[in-house]
């Protein structure tokens, strides 16, 4: 059962490579993000295989903490876009 979870782990990281090519590619500020985020949970999936294969369950603690990583870095990414571009709903007529 550990090779399959290790077969996983080695498409996964493919996977981060198909994401490494959109970051270096993407034509937006959006499309960044998104990959980056992708990073981060598949980050995660990669290391929860890896903590079940090789039964090391701190591995799972470093994937939790990677996780919440991601999300706060969607959320400073958001907050950061959300004050560079203008409010197109206000009118100053």
């Amino acid at each position: 059962m550990s090779a399959l979870y290790l077969a996983l782990a080695v498409f996964l990281l493919l996977n981060l490579a198909a994401g490494l090519w959109r970051v270096r590619h993407g034509p937006t500020a959006a499309d960044r993000m998104l990959a980056a985020q992708l990073f981060g949970t598949t980050s995660a999936a990669i290391l929860l295989l890896l903590a079940e294969a090789l039964g090391l369950p701190a591995l799972r603690d470093v994937a939790l903490v990677l996780a919440l990583l991601a999300v706060i870095a969607v959320i400073a990414f958001t907050a950061s876009v959300k004050t560079a571009t203008p409010d197109r709903d206000r009118r100053d007529d």
